[in-house]
């Protein structure tokens, strides 16, 4: 527990219908009262009430702000200490002064970054990996992805992760009761059953770590750039799937001279969307720039959506581009499908076979469904599952599981050899260890200040 109060702006800087400013500690309540005047005192305000005050200054009596202030008393807060909520005008001068005037009566002082989470987690509320998702839920960029952090905030993952590490303590009790008691009649240890034990964690980490890479797709979103010669509609492309007028649309070719970048989502799945200035040859020296930066960003994307123009024959900007994004994660889109064709899609085909094919007419809005459906194809087998229970969207909870199945597989292998019971309990309780590094019962103390150094300030 913590004998000091914080407090730090608990919403977004700028301006705002409200800010809100939380103080948690032992004396957050105390130390607030001589800021609000209310109907009925702060110290003697009930738990979990809001109420309308005004913000004063002590000194003076001035009156600072209008608010409403919430109290919440210990245990039943998200530090599960005393918290006081003042919602104020929003804009940076009244957030300022009032944040300001709490921190100079010395009783009370600012919060580190991700201070408020890591008393919740200090204080047995929440775990690490609970404590990890409630960025994840902040930083969310899809309606899936924030289902999945949800999930993961309210404990699915760690009900999981603890499950297994009470099976490999089980197993562990075993062990070492065969090791320090070897002439007790315990339950025989023979290969067998160390094999069976451990394989049925293991098959469970494995599991686990199938939805790892579905996981970081939607913490993240695909790196997705749209390719394609000049003036087949990249920009248009962006500006449907961005649902605004993000880049410049003309009849011009070369009008996108840079990489444009934008958030979106289809079908659920969200994209970090790069749109690219087209990829010709040209003798003009700015949009030459853009073109090798398109080439760069065609390299190093994971996924590609290549434009073409479906009205016009196939190209031969076309089939280079065809032809370089071979063995690469790309749908082709037939853009302009409300135009008579002109493409012959069998040569599209050849040039690229196995990759999925989408008519569109990004003008008519037609075709994005079966975009949707293209994509969910190459990275989710078809479907996004339902139960985002099951997903593993932080790379540092995919990296720990990878480590204790091997640890697993190290015990499995041991045991076949014949290698003696307390060298394999040494891989068993690393697997134990590794799973308890995710949900932080087993974690340093440096691991966790890095974490919680990474979060925002009032959080």
């Amino acid at each position: 527990m913590h004998d000091d109060t914080i407090a730090a702006i608990a919403t977004a800087v700028g301006e705002s219908g409200i800010a809100v400013i939380r103080i948690s500690g032992p004396s957050a309540i105390e130390a607030a009262a001589p800021y609000v005047r209310a109907k009925t005192g702060l110290k003697d305000a009930a738990t979990h009430t809001v109420q309308y005050a005004k913000i004063v200054d002590p000194a003076t009596g001035e009156a600072v702000d209008e608010a409403l202030v919430t109290v919440m008393r210990a245990p039943r807060s998200f530090t599960a200490e005393d918290v006081v909520e003042i919602s104020v005008h929003g804009g940076i001068v009244p957030v300022r002064r009032v944040l300001d005037l709490l921190l100079a009566g010395g009783g009370i002082r600012l919060a580190e970054p991700g201070e408020f989470t890591r008393r919740a987690f200090v204080n047995g509320r929440i775990d690490l990996a609970q404590a990890e998702a409630v960025m994840d839920l902040i930083r969310s960029k899809s309606e899936r992805a924030m289902k999945v952090a949800l999930k993961q905030v309210e404990g699915a993952l760690s009900r999981k992760i603890g499950e297994l590490r009470q099976r490999l303590i089980e197993l562990l009790a075993h062990l070492e009761v065969n090791i320090d008691y070897p002439e007790h009649d315990v339950e025989e240890l023979t290969s067998a059953f160390i094999r069976e034990r451990s394989g049925e964690v293991l098959a469970e980490i494995r599991q686990l770590l199938k939805s790892a890479n579905e996981g970081r797709i939607l913490r993240e979103g695909i790196m997705t750039a749209i390719v394609g010669r000049p003036n087949v509609g990249k920009s248009s492309l962006l500006n449907l799937l961005a649902g605004t007028e993000r880049a410049i649309v003309t009849d011009i070719p070369g009008t996108t001279r840079d990489v444009i970048e934008e958030y979106v989502t289809v079908s659920g799945i969200p994209l970090r969307l790069l749109d690219t200035a087209g990829i010709r040859e040209t003798f003009d020296v700015v949009e030459r720039i853009g073109v090798e930066r398109s080439r760069s960003a065609l390299t190093d994307a994971d996924l590609l959506l290549i434009v073409l123009n479906r009205s016009e024959p196939l190209h031969e900007d076309d089939r280079t581009l065809l032809g370089q994004a071979a063995g690469r994660q790309a749908v082709v889109i037939l853009n302009k499908s409300d135009l008579p064709a002109k493409l012959d899609e069998a040569e599209v085909r050849k040039l690229l076979p196995g990759t999925a094919i989408v008519p569109m007419s990004v003008k008519e809005g037609l075709g994005m469904d079966e975009l949707g459906q293209a994509i969910a194809d190459l990275f989710f087998g078809g479907k996004l599952e339902g139960g985002e229970a099951a997903y593993v969207s932080n790379a540092r909870h995919a990296a720990l599981l990878k480590q204790a199945e091997q640890a697993l597989v190290d015990a499995i292998e041991s045991t076949d050899a014949g290698v003696p019971i307390d060298i394999v309990q040494i891989d068993v309780r690393t697997a134990w260890e590794r799973l308890g590094e995710i949900t932080g019962d087993t974690a340093g103390e440096s691991l966790i200040d890095q974490i919680f150094s990474q979060f925002c300030l009032g959080k």
